[in-house]
Parts: structure tokens; sequence; C-alpha cells
């Protein structure tokens, strides 16, 4: 009877092990989830710093190209202007205008460019940091669910174990009994 009894009982020890060793691993499975979706978000962010560097390296060629257009036609008005050519003045300075206007969208562009690359560059050094952590706890936790502790402090009992304490207490009430 007492027999039953024990093996009952490992057996619903064993059932309850397995259960809490699958209900680790499925929390592990999420929190690996969680870590490649994390991991996928800073990619994505990389990328999207990676186009704001490039936009702001093509606003400053661009700012460039109009600062020596804008200096090719200041000289042709003074030209213009030093030959009494008062038309030939005003059909440059038709052209300058513009082109100085141009050049002010373009630096306020260029400087919403770069505030935004300084933001996001900073957001994304603070989330890779974090991210780090993130990695680092969830490989402690995926090596707790690998090697599981009953308590703290006290490792795990294989199931193995288990059946050999159940042999030698198995071993030592039938001698009691007889």
């Amino acid at each position: 009877m007492t027999l039953r009894l024990f093996d009952r009982m490992a057996t619903l020890v064993r059932a309850d092990a397995h259960g809490m060793l699958e209900a680790l691993e499925e929390r592990t499975l999420l929190l690996k989830q969680h870590v490649r979706e994390a991991e996928l978000e800073l990619i994505q962010k990389r990328a999207r710093l990676d186009g704001l560097n490039a936009e702001d390296e093509r606003l400053a060629t661009a700012l460039e190209r109009r600062q020596e257009e804008i200096a090719a036609l200041d000289e042709d008005v003074v030209l213009a202007l030093d030959g009494e050519k008062d038309e030939l003045a005003r059909f440059a300075i038709r052209r300058l205008l513009p082109k100085r206007r141009e050049l002010e969208a373009l630096a306020t562009a260029r400087g919403q460019v770069r505030e935004a690359r300084t933001r996001l560059a900073a957001k994304l050094d603070e989330q890779e940091r974090e991210f780090e952590e993130l990695r680092e706890r969830v490989q402690a936790r995926s090596q707790e669910a690998r090697n599981p502790v009953d308590a703290p402090g006290m490792p795990s009992v294989s199931d193995e174990e288990i059946e050999l304490e159940l042999l030698r207490r198995r071993g030592s009430s039938a001698g009691a009994n007889s």
C-alpha cells in the first residue's frame, strides 16, 4: 500500500516538475522572441539614422552648389553694374533672388535633419545599452530554465535521483516490514 503511495507521489512530483520546466521554457521562448523584436527595432532605427546621414550629405552638397551659383550671380551683378548695363544686372538679380531663397530653404531643411539625427542617435545609443542589458538578463533566465533551481540556493533534482531515492526507501521499508 505504501509502495503505491510513493509511486503515485513520485509520478506527481515528476509531472509537476515537467510542467514547471515547460512553463519556464515557454517564458524563455517568449523572452527570446521579445529580444528578437527589440533587435529588429534597433536595426530599423540604425537604418533611419543612416538615411538621415545620407540626407544631410545630400543637403550639404546642394547648399555648397547653391552658394557657388549665388557667388557667380553676385559677380555677374557687380560686373553688369560696373559696365552700366542695368538690364543685364536686373537679369542676374532675377536669377539670384530665387537662388537665395533656395539656399535658405536648404539650410533650414539641413538644420531639421541634423536635429532629428542628433535626437535619433541619442535615443539609439540609450536603447542599444538597454538592449544589451535585456539580452544578458534573457540569457541568464534561459540558463536558469536549462538548470532550474527548486529552492533558492538549492540545485534541482533530476528524475533519476528521485527514482534512486524511491528505490532506496522501498528497499529499506521492505527490510523493515520483514
